[in-house]
């Protein structure tokens, strides 16, 4: 297997596992996508890590696979890629990429996937693709500038350059930096802690707001007050509610 999925204290861990650098070939990405439909369906599965290893979280595509590729075998598979990613950015849970070591082109995009990304001191995330004469093919160019804004994103794009992790701090494409050995226990802590939350509003929560920016702000109100109102039929709505007029807030313990 290039990728599996592990599963403690309701976090389904997702991790890569093809050495030396995690490159991502065609059954790396279609894996991706067995694995991100596998932690959807688990109700064990309350909350996701993406994971490298302690070593590398991807370095890219495997480039030697794709040379062999001309111009009708990429318009069959680009779809394929993209819609790899895209299940792993539409898991309908808490999902938190643990970044170590290179993040680069098809590795940087999956930590893209993710709705927080915790970086070691020691990480590199970049989009080097246009070194090769191409882009970013598998939402390098969407998902990017939807994050750090399109200034920023056309820089890392046309340059092709790598940004350490301080700096990708400060432009917003990481939300933590911590020791290298630290990565994958703080990002587990983090998703630990929201597998203990109300599952349905968290799903709720983040479907508002990614459908949400990918439309006017009227249509993402629709869908915002869709969900609220949804959200009064389930128990977890009456279990919150009842902990915080019984006990005060914060003490809802959800099943």
């Amino acid at each position: 297997m290039t990728a599996n999925l592990e599963v403690r204290d309701g976090v389904g861990t997702i991790l890569l596992d093809r050495p030396p650098m995690n490159a991502l070939d065609v059954a790396t990405q279609d894996r991706l996508r067995e694995l991100a439909e596998e932690a959807t369906r688990r109700d064990d599965v309350r909350a996701v890590v993406l994971y490298g290893g302690e070593k590398v979280f991807a370095a890219g595509a495997d480039i030697k696979e794709m040379q062999a590729m001309d111009h009708t075998a990429m318009v069959v598979r680009s779809k394929a890629l993209q819609d790899s990613f895209t299940a792993v950015a539409r898991i309908p849970k808490p999902v938190v990429a643990a970044v170590t070591g290179y993040a680069l082109g098809g590795g940087c995009e999956l930590a893209l996937c993710a709705d927080f990304r915790i970086a070691g001191d020691n990480a590199k995330l970049g989009q080097p693709e246009i070194l090769l004469g191409l882009i970013p093919g598998a939402g390098g160019t969407q998902r990017l500038a939807r994050l750090i804004g399109p200034s920023r994103a056309k820089d890392l794009i046309f340059t092709g350059r790598h940004v350490r992790a301080e700096e990708a701090l400060t432009i917003g494409l990481v939300d933590r930096v911590v020791p290298a050995a630290e990565v994958y226990e703080q990002a587990h802590a983090w998703a630990a802690k929201l597998a203990k939350g109300p599952a349905l509003a968290l799903r709720a929560a983040k479907e508002s707001i990614d459908a949400g920016l990918e439309t006017d702000i009227d249509t993402g109100l629709t869908i915002e007050r869709n969900w609220f109102a949804g959200l009064f039929a389930t128990e977890d709505r009456e279990r919150g509610m009842r902990s915080f007029v019984e006990e005060g807030p914060g003490k809802a313990k959800f099943l």
